[in-house]
């Protein structure tokens, strides 16, 4: 049996370390917060965006590390995968979040998405049928009706390509249908259901997939 004395001391302890692991996860979060990167940009073939001065630069983007908000929570990895699938094809599974590319027979590279919210989630089999750099949108009029009524914010009928573009870096269009596999400069909505259909991936990780993927290559969305 444990006396009242000593009881109470391993309540204290126990009582001081919970304060001091509290402290250490408030000291990280609040230095993630206040981390700013010194240069911080988004590349676009000869040119880049500096996110310090909110304009284009021409020239070869500088030799520093990239703008946080490229990152994705989530982070790509080599896996095996079913060998069944040719080199090439992409596969989307909504339920896990995740985009598969086989990238040969029983291998595939793992990246972290956001995908359609309940009642815009959808499966089937189509095929890259275009690709774009910093695409523009258009949002369709239902949605912006459906956004207006939603949460009161009135979308614009047109965006032009660029960083603060929700389409993000790149984008590849998916067969007749109006979704795609795109950027985003929202990275924390990668592995939520938070879209209206489209497959999203951080700006990182869909300029990487982009320059492996070619129009015509397979796309199958399961859930």
């Amino acid at each position: 049996m444990m006396s009242k004395n000593t009881l109470g001391e391993s309540k204290m302890k126990i009582r001081k370390t919970a304060i001091r692991a509290a402290l250490c996860g408030f000291a990280a979060a609040l230095a993630a917060t206040f981390t700013i990167p010194t240069s911080v940009y988004a590349s676009s073939g000869d040119r880049w965006f500096d996110y310090s001065t909110r304009t284009w630069k021409k020239g070869s983007k500088p030799l520093t590390r990239r703008y946080a908000s490229n990152k994705s929570p989530i982070r790509k990895r080599k896996v095996s995968f079913d060998s069944s699938y040719p080199v090439g094809t992409i596969v989307v599974d909504t339920s896990e979040r995740r985009l598969y590319y086989v990238t040969k027979r029983g291998k595939a590279l793992k990246y972290g998405i956001g995908v359609g919210r309940d009642g815009f989630q959808w499966q089937g089999k189509h095929r890259v049928t275009r690709k774009a750099e910093w695409p523009s949108w258009s949002p369709p009029p239902v949605m912006i009706a459906r956004v207006k009524r939603e949460t009161g914010q009135q979308l614009k009928s047109y965006y032009a390509g660029g960083p603060n573009n929700p389409l993000g870096a790149r984008a590849m269009y998916i067969g007749s249908t109006i979704y795609r596999i795109h950027g985003t400069n929202q990275p924390w909505t990668i592995g939520k259901a938070m879209s209206s259909g489209c497959i999203r991936l951080a700006n990182d990780d869909v300029e990487d997939l982009y320059q492996r993927v070619k129009v015509g290559a397979r796309v199958i969305v399961r859930h």
